[in-house]
């Protein structure tokens, strides 16, 4: 009897050991993920960062045009 009870006991502790290995790998593969998910976070926003620049750069530009633009126009309402 005593040695049912310890095959029961047994196989109880080889069962904890097979899920405890399963969760520290998938803890592992999810610490893997983050850390590619973190990597991919800060490279979009180091790519946000260049094209606010960018951006800015760009308005900047428009409106130098604009004001040549305008320069022009008045220039030629005086003709």
């Amino acid at each position: 009897m005593s040695f049912e009870v310890f095959e029961k006991l047994e196989a109880k502790v080889q069962q904890a050991i097979d899920t405890i290995t399963l969760l520290q790998m998938e803890i592992e593969e999810l610490k893997e993920k983050n850390n590619n998910l973190a990597q991919e976070v800060q490279l979009a926003q180091e790519n946000r960062g260049a094209l606010e620049q960018e951006n800015n750069q760009l308005k900047e530009q428009l409106g130098v045009w604009q004001e040549r633009l305008q320069a022009l126009l008045g220039k030629m309402e005086e003709v």
